[in-house]
C-alpha cells in the first residue's frame, strides 16, 4: 500500500489526533469486552513515548446524530486510564481544541478522548465542515480504526482528505496485512469456516471464498440453505429458498461438505432441549440450531490438515450452552491446528472467548464489516483516502 505510516512521521512535541475504534459491547456502564480498547494501547503508547499529545476519536453504538448519555464514552475513558496508568480526559466539545489553536498549546504525553463522534449528525454523513474540524484537532491525523475503515464517514474518510498530514496507524496496517496474507498467499489447503444466520449477509464473501478456498465449512443458519438446495428438509429454520441455486453454484465451485447430522429443537429458548437428528429426520416443526457431533468431528478432521484457516461465524446458536457444542468443537480444532489461523467478527470473537481459546488463534481481527469487505476483495474507503492523500502530499 502506497500510504504514509505513523512511524515515518515526526510527531515529537505535536498534537496527534487518532481515530480509534472503541465501539465496545457494554451492559449499562460496564464494558463487556475491552479487546478493541486494548488493541489501541500500543499505538497510543508509541505516540506518548515520542512526546506527542494524543487526542482520541471514536464512536460508540448508534445514537444517530443525537446526544445520548447512555452512549457516552466516559466509561471507556475511565477504563483506558487504567490500561495506560495515566489520566484520560473526556472532552465534550471539539471546539476545546480548535479554539485554543494547535501547536501553541500542545501538552506532551497527555491523553484526551473526544466524546462520541456519532452524537454529531454530520459524522455518518461525512459532513465536510465536521471533517475539516476533526482534521484540525491535531497536527497529524492517524487512522487506526480498522473496524470502521469500511465506512466513508467524516472521521474515517473526510478528515483524512482535509488533514495536513494523514497516516495509517500500526493496528490498521496489521489488520489489513493479516487478512491479505490469507487471501493473497495462503499456505494450502485453505479452509474457510463460515457461519451466520443467512447466506445473503455474506454472499459476496462466499462467492470470493469459492474461488480461493480449497474447502468451505458452512454452519449456522446459512447451512440450511445449502441443505435445502440438496433437497433436505429444514423445518421452520432460517432458510433462504431464493438463494438455493446460488448455494448450489458455490458448492460446485469448491468443496463444501454438508452436515451429516444436526441438533434441533422446537423453539430457541433457554429452557429448550437439543435433539440429535439425521438430515432426513428433520420435522416440519423443528428448528436447526447446531451441527451434530458427527459433523463436528468431520469438520475437525478437515481443519486438522489445513495449512491456513479463516474463520467467521459460529456453527449454531452458541450463546445457549445446549446449542453450542458444534461451535466449541470446531473452535478447538482451529485453535489446535498447525495452520495459520485468522478469526474475525463479533460472534467469532465471542465464541473464542467463551471457550477460552482466543490466545491460541494466530490473529483475531477487531473488525466485522471491514473484515468481510477485505475478504470480499473490496477497497476500504479509509485506505483509499490515505493512499490518495499520500499521492497528493508526498512531502510533509
Amino acid at each position: 500500500m502506497n500510504l504514509r505510516r505513523l512511524e515515518s512521521v515526526d510527531i515529537g512535541g505535536k498534537r496527534v489526533a487518532i481515530r480509534v475504534d472503541f465501539n465496545v459491547p457494554m451492559s449499562g456502564k460496564r464494558i463487556d469486552n475491552d479487546q478493541r480498547i486494548r488493541a489501541c494501547v500500543p499505538t497510543i503508547n508509541q505516540c506518548l513515548n515520542r512526546r506527542a499529545e494524543v487526542v482520541l476519536l471514536s464512536h460508540l453504538g448508534r445514537p444517530k446524530g443525537r446526544l445520548n448519555p447512555d452512549l457516552s464514552l466516559d466509561p471507556v475513558a475511565s477504563h483506558l486510564s487504567k490500561l495506560l496508568d495515566q489520566p484520560v480526559d473526556l472532552v465534550s466539545e471539539r471546539t476545546d481544541f480548535l479554539d485554543s489553536g494547535s501547536t501553541a498549546t500542545v501538552r506532551p504525553r497527555r491523553v484526551s478522548l473526544l466524546e462520541n463522534l456519532r452524537f454529531e449528525a454530520g459524522e455518518e454523513q461525512n459532513d465536510p465542515e465536521l471533517a475539516r474540524d476533526l482534521a484540525s484537532i491535531g497536527d497529524v491525523y492517524v487512522m487506526d480504526a480498522f473496524g470502521t475503515a469500511h465506512r466513508a464517514h467524516a472521521s474515517t474518510f473526510g478528515a483524512i482528505e482535509f488533514s495536513a498530514i494523514a497516516c495509517a496507524g500500526p493496528l490498521l496496517l496489521e489488520e489489513v496485512n493479516s487478512i491479505r496474507r490469507v487471501m493473497d498467499s495462503p499456505k494450502r489447503p485453505l479452509v474457510a469456516v463460515v457461519g451466520g444466520a443467512k447466506i445473503s449477509g455474506k454472499l459476496e464473501v462466499l462467492i470470493r471464498l469459492a474461488e480461493l478456498a480449497d474447502c468451505i465449512l458452512v454452519g449456522g443458519g446459512m447451512a440450511n440453505t445449502f441443505l435445502l438446495a440438496q433437497g433436505y428438509p429444514t423445518g421452520k429454520s432460517i432458510v433462504e429458498p431464493d438463494l438455493a441455486e446460488t448455494a448450489k453454484s458455490i458448492a460446485n465451485a469448491t468443496d463444501v461438505p454438508l452436515p451429516s447430522d444436526l441438533m434441533t429443537c422446537k423453539s430457541v429458548e433457554q429452557s429448550s432441549n437439543a435433539t440429535l437428528k439425521l438430515l432426513h429426520e428433520v420435522c416440519n416443526d423443528d428448528v436447526i440450531v447446531d451441527i451434530g457431533p458427527s459433523t463436528a468431528r468431520e469438520f475437525a478432521m478437515r481443519l486438522r490438515d489445513a495449512g491456513t484457516i479463516l474463520w467467521n461465524g459460529p456453527m449454531g446458536v452458541f450463546e445457549l450452552d445446549q446449542f453450542g457444542e458444534g461451535t466449541r468443537i470446531v473452535a478447538e480444532a482451529i485453535a489446535n491446528s498447525n495452520a495459520y489461523t485468522l478469526g474475525g467478527g463479533g460472534d467469532t470473537i465471542s465464541a473464542l472467548e467463551r471457550n477460552g481459546l482466543r490466545s491460541k488463534i494466530d490473529y483475531v481481527s477487531t473488525g466485522g464489516g471491514a473484515f468481510l469487505n477485505l475478504v470480499e476483495g473490496r477497497k476500504l474507503p479509509s485506505l483509499a483516502a490515505l493512499e490518495r492523500h499520500f499521492s497528493e502530499h508526498p512531502q510533509v
